[in-house]
């Protein structure tokens, strides 16, 4: 089967396991995307790339430019899509080039729409909100499913405010963010001894939070005896007035930079916690999604911290593990009263939990990838 995977950043780590998984399950990848960086590569996880363009963190305006533009000279693309059974859509720009696309290219693939954030534009009241929301109703009316990576973008977004499952009667498929493991039967990660204090916090992926890192590097600062920060991923520079400053002046902290799949379990394996507390769209996004890193962390034995009144935290507490806070004030205190043994003790109830509840192997692959082929055009 062949899929044709329109995306928002040919550069984001979560695009190639998403490719992975894919051709685990058995299809074969045709990607097609913007960029954030000045080239695209030539191939990502083996699969053929199509370079649609360059776009910029923070500047939607000539995100929407690019967009247009790629989706109104859609119809060059009409031999590469050649022989398309899927056209899987990552965001919703993508979803508009990918409907223009098998317009164009006379396809009769269904489409489907893969949503892992909701942007702050996409609750606004004002005329610009109000017209991606008629936008994306438009979209999803000609599309045959909706892929989303929490339960909260659908209580909370989907069906109350675009009206899926009733005006739109779109069927709806839950994917996390899970750890990909494909080659091997997973066994428990190893554990480093617990170290005590200062506590280690990592905070790894997309570094977005501007008040993350002002509550963690205030922290560093002020308890360098209770608290050390690693940061490791990619940071969005625009989010921040002066990231890499911020960071060179917080004792305690360090920013490690990006990093390969195959490096989680060093990474993980030299902190105590980790972060996954997210306060970029306070309200909204932030407090519905499920990110990578409660996934990831708790697959290599770390646990996250989260704030109970967010998707996060409640996933952690129906699931008896990790530490939810109330607010982020709360972190200092929390931290002062850890022990080792009661760390251990967070740690022994982690390991508890089913593996498959952090993971994906290659039967959940096989299970996505037939899922998409038994949609009808």
């Amino acid at each position: 089967m062949k899929i044709a995977y329109f995306v928002h950043d040919l550069t984001d780590p979560a695009v190639a396991r998403r490719v992975r998984m894919l051709q685990a399950g058995g299809a074969d990848v045709l990607l097609l995307g913007f960029r954030r960086t000045e080239s695209a590569p030539d191939r990502l996880e083996g699969a053929e790339v199509v370079d649609l363009g360059r776009t910029y963190d923070g500047q939607l305006g000539q995100r929407a430019r690019v967009t247009v533009r790629s989706a109104l000279t859609a119809g060059r693309l009409r031999g590469l899509l050649f022989g398309t059974d899927v056209v899987l859509a990552r965001t919703l720009e993508m979803l508009l080039v990918a409907h223009t696309a098998r317009r164009l290219c006379d396809l009769r693939a269904p489409v489907v729409y893969e949503c892992l954030d909701i942007h702050r534009l996409m609750l606004a009241d004002a005329a610009k909100g109000r017209a991606l929301r008629a936008l994306e109703r438009g979209l999803m009316r000609r599309s045959r499913l909706l892929i989303v990576s929490s339960p909260a973008f659908l209580d909370s977004y989907f069906r109350p405010r675009q009206g899926v499952g009733d005006a739109i009667r779109l069927p709806t498929l839950l994917v996390e963010n899970k750890l990909l493991e494909l080659d091997q039967p997973p066994s428990q990660a190893p554990r480093t001894a617990t170290r005590g204090r200062p506590w280690r916090v990592g905070w790894l992926g997309a570094i977005r939070c501007r008040r993350s890192l002002d509550i963690l590097t205030d922290l560093a600062t002020r308890r360098p005896d209770l608290l050390e920060v690693r940061l490791h991923g990619r940071p969005a520079y625009s989010e921040f007035a002066d990231f890499d400053a911020q960071v060179a002046a917080a004792p305690n902290v360090s920013f490690g930079g990006a990093y390969a799949p195959a490096d989680l379990p060093r990474l993980y394996g030299e902190t105590d916690f980790s972060w996954a507390v997210d306060f970029m769209e306070e309200g909204l996004n932030s407090a519905w999604l499920l990110p990578n890193r409660i996934y990831e962390s708790s697959r290599f034995g770390v646990v996250p911290i989260a704030l109970k009144s967010v998707e996060t935290g409640r996933f952690l507490e129906a699931r008896s593990f990790g530490v939810t806070l109330d607010g982020p004030e709360d972190l200092e205190g929390f931290l002062e009263t850890m022990r080792p043994r009661a760390y251990e003790q967070l740690t022994a109830r982690q390991a508890r939990v089913p593996l498959d509840v952090f993971i994906a192997d290659r039967a959940a692959c096989r299970t996505l990838v037939q899922t998409l082929g038994a949609l009808e055009p």
